[in-house]
């Protein structure tokens, strides 16, 4: 074992006398070692290896170990555990290993090692124990963040666990630049620099995850993916039609090289409570078939009154070598959400200001009930013709059941009056079912011709969304106030409502289906520059019917059908990477925008497509070997056609707004971040966004602000210290995100930015069992979220302060 009181350390077990070192060093074995102390690192795997290591204790003193994970040679686990610790491994005449510094006339031969580690770990984050990603696979094939020429974040899955986060939206409000907000549903919203991001990738593939009749209603779990990626500016090279905001890319787990077994307990403020299984591992003895389970159970009350969620949530996933260059992935994904909630908030005073009420304040029925239930199947096989060459075709089928009955309360006109009256009770019953299916192949390859190094991509895609949805509603007046809700209406249901005055529905269904064949090229004309060069040519076939019924009726009246195509829509790209260094560049990109609109304007017409340009320009750099990466931009983006809500045209639209375009608008501004082990076990994440939008050509809006929920000054942190020597059993969370004002719908009233901290306390009781303690909202601020926030309504409460214990364990094998 190390001994810390030798000048000269040497590790010798008892395996050493039963394997000789040359055999020990040919021998594959199965490591399954996380992430942590060096000198614990070290000391396991020769303990496993019975190899014999002799090192200076101060060397590693203080230095973290990235998890060792796999089946491998000792050797190749020694070089794992060493990668990014500025140490080398080196092999005595005898067979035994040594450790010391890296020297100038070594420090090749340790990037070559480095480099073979990290194409063996390919992009995942899981084991890491870093907040920085080695390299992302959102843009197709595996590049390092420095090599794409547009903002690129990474939320690891160390982040998600130490900050404990496990929806999407809450993911989203911690990364640079992005925002989640509830929607007028049960779902959010995700927008990136001003506009929303609607189709969402898994694995690669995207498909549309927010176009329904009422909207936002899209949710997500965190707990199958091993990493979310970011990129911010336009997305539609190989996305097709995406938001110029940009694209996110949620990376499932996958079956491990090595028997793993996670069982995680916790409970926390609201009666909050959760119990999560996550195992895996071969399910052969060549370990030819890998398997991945994760089972997780969670449960909660709510600050607000009356309100509580559960959730169920079942993953499974195969991957099968089919050959030695042939790799088949499948999985399965389930989400079974039920809950009683409150939607659309609390409304306002007609003159903007918020109403003094409490937090814990309810506005639905006791009665209102939603479930939300989502299955999803993956499926991806990948060919390596050799190392430069590869196919991947990859699939997803998402199959979507929302259902609700509730109670909101809304203001019958523009705003509550003084006194609080002036408020109706809107009663809704929505049954929304959804199949969006997904389909994307692509070949990469990397080669030399002309004596410049070049690689390409070319592929196509394919996403189809169907839909068959149905809502009914009814608006009551009353002479209740917003202080006196009633929480014990007469319950409602959909044929309830057509029986009542006033009542009536809506049943629609979509059928949107896109298609598009991509192609990039990668040129190095000379050593330090790269060219990038691309475009996509899209097709897009667009359909919408629907049908009324009033109340009393059984006519139902159908509206004139939306229909739209788009042919042969070309979109180009273009980027240049400068290295300036091997660890800084300097980059600008530029691409159309080719975006199709859903939205109809009160004569039943699909507005046009947006038509945007965009333009970025930035300095990247991965530092400390990799161990830290930043990055610093300048966006502008130019769009026309852009669709906003038509008041003045009423519920024209199917009993909602209708749409017009809206000119010209711009979104600008600036972006830094950093993330990654800054100092020796200090990980942080920091990432700052300042950003404007403005109408630049309009009849009404020129000159203000169109994005109204997006602050123009954004900055997110969180850190997270491991302590070492004595207190090595220690961690220690701090970070806190802040954000300036938005604005209301109205534009009349401004809603207030806020800052809030959060903090997190772990302890390591044994190698195996680990406690966690995570405080939200530290100095429990009071706040708005910021959203789609409206006098009538969707003005809601950000969590106080709240607590989460956490208990995991991890046997060895």
């Amino acid at each position: 074992m190390l001994n810390p009181w030798s000048h000269t350390l040497s590790v010798a077990v008892a395996l050493a006398t039963l394997t000789s070192p040359t055999l020990a060093q040919t021998q594959s074995l199965t490591f399954n070692l996380p992430a942590g102390p060096l000198a614990s690192t070290l000391n396991a795997i020769a303990s496993q290896s019975g190899q014999i290591i002799s090192l200076e204790p101060s060397l590693v003193q203080g230095k973290q170990a990235p998890a060792v994970i796999g089946q491998m040679l000792a050797e190749q686990a020694m070089h794992m555990a060493l990668t990014g610790s500025d140490l080398q491994l080196r092999v005595t005449e005898q067979g035994n290993f040594s450790v010391e510094p890296v020297t100038d006339s070594n420090a090749t031969l340790q990037l070559d090692v480095t480099s073979i580690v990290e194409h063996s770990a390919d992009a995942t984050t899981e084991g890491s124990g870093s907040y920085a990603a080695r390299s992302v696979t959102i843009g197709k094939g595996t590049h390092t963040l420095k090599e794409i020429p547009q903002s690129v974040t990474v939320m690891t899955r160390k982040q998600m666990d130490d900050q404990g986060l496990t929806d999407l939206k809450d993911a989203a409000n911690q990364t640079t630049g992005l925002v989640g907000v509830q929607g007028v549903g049960k779902g959010m919203i995700l927008t990136s620099r001003g506009f929303q991001i609607d189709d969402w990738q898994y694995d690669g593939v995207p498909i549309p995850r927010n176009t329904y009749t009422l909207g936002n209603w899209a949710t997500q779990d965190l707990i199958f993916f091993d990493r979310m990626e970011v990129l911010r500016g336009a997305s539609g090279l190989l996305q097709g039609t995406g938001s110029p905001g940009g694209a996110i890319n949620l990376v499932r787990k996958r079956g491990q090289n090595a028997p793993t077994v996670t069982l995680t307990g916790k409970a926390g403020s609201w009666d909050h409570y959760g119990l999560q299984l996550d195992a895996g591992g071969p399910l052969n003895q060549t370990g030819t078939v890998r398997g991945r389970f994760v089972a997780d159970e969670d449960q909660s009350g709510s600050f607000i009154d009356y309100e509580w969620s559960k959730t169920h949530s079942l993953y499974g996933a195969l991957d099968i070598d089919l050959r030695d260059d042939t790799t088949l992935g499948l999985a399965v994904s389930r989400s079974d959400a039920e809950s009683r909630p409150m939607l659309r908030g609390l409304p306002r005073y007609a003159n903007g200001d918020p109403v003094d009420v409490s937090r814990s304040t309810y506005s639905g029925a006791r009665w209102n009930h939603s479930d939300i239930d989502v299955t999803t199947v993956y499926a991806d096989l990948e060919h390596r013709f050799n190392d430069d060459w590869a196919f991947k075709v990859g699939a997803v089928r998402m199959s979507e059941e929302n259902k609700s009955t509730h109670q909101r309360v809304q203001t019958s006109g523009a705003g509550l009056n003084a006194d609080g009256s002036g408020m109706q009770y809107a009663d809704w019953v929505t049954d929304f079912d959804s199949t969006k299916i997904g389909l994307d192949m692509n070949l990469t390859g990397h080669f030399e011709a002309l004596s410049m190094q070049q690689e390409i991509t070319l592929g196509g895609n394919y996403a189809k969304m169907t839909t068959d949805d149905r809502y009914a509603r009814t608006f009551n007046n009353t002479s209740d106030s917003i202080f006196e809700i009633d929480h014990d209406r007469p319950e409602i249901s959909y044929e309830g409502l057509l029986n009542t005055v006033g009542g009536r529905s809506t049943t629609s269904k979509y059928d949107i289906r896109q298609k598009g064949l991509y192609g990039s090229w990668r040129i190095k004309p000379f050593e330090p520059l790269t060219l990038v060069l691309g475009s996509r040519v899209s097709w897009y076939d667009y359909s919408y019917t629907s049908a009324n019924q009033a109340a009393f009726t059984n006519l139902s009246i159908a509206n004139a059908p939306s229909t739209m195509h788009e042919t042969g829509e070309v979109t180009p790209y273009a980027g240049i990477v400068y290295d300036l260094s091997r660890e800084w560049a300097v980059y600008a990109s530029y691409t159309d925008v080719f975006e199709p609109q859903t939205a109809r304007t009160a004569s039943g017409s699909v507005l046009k497509p947006v038509i945007g340009t965009n333009y970025e320009v930035g300095l990247k750099g991965e530092l400390m070997d990799g161990r830290v990466n930043t990055s610093l931009a300048m966006f502008r983006y130019d769009q026309e056609n852009r669709a906003v809500t038509d008041v003045a045209s009423g519920f024209a639209c199917d009993g909602w707004y209708c749409s017009t375009a809206a000119g010209k608008v711009r979104s600008q501004g600036i972006e830094a971040e950093i993330s990654g082990e800054v100092l020796s076990g200090l990980q942080l994440f920091a990432g700052y966004t300042y950003n404007t939008t403005k109408y630049l050509e309009d009849p009404v809006d020129e000159g203000k602000v169109f994005s109204q929920w997006t602050p123009k000054h954004m900055l997110r942190v969180w850190s997270d210290y491991q302590f070492s020597g004595d207190w090595n059993r220690v961690s220690t969370g701090l970070g806190f995100t802040t954000q300036s004002h938005t604005l209301g719908y109205e534009r009349t009233y401004q809603v207030p930015g806020y800052t809030v901290w959060n903090a997190r306390l772990g302890y390591q009781l044994t190698p195996e069992i680990g406690l966690a303690l995570n405080a939200n909202n530290l100095f429990d601020k009071s706040y708005y979220m910021a959203g789609y926030n409206q006098l009538n309504g969707n003005n809601n409460f950000g969590e106080p302060r709240n607590v989460m214990f956490s208990v995991k364990y991890t046997p060895s094998f």
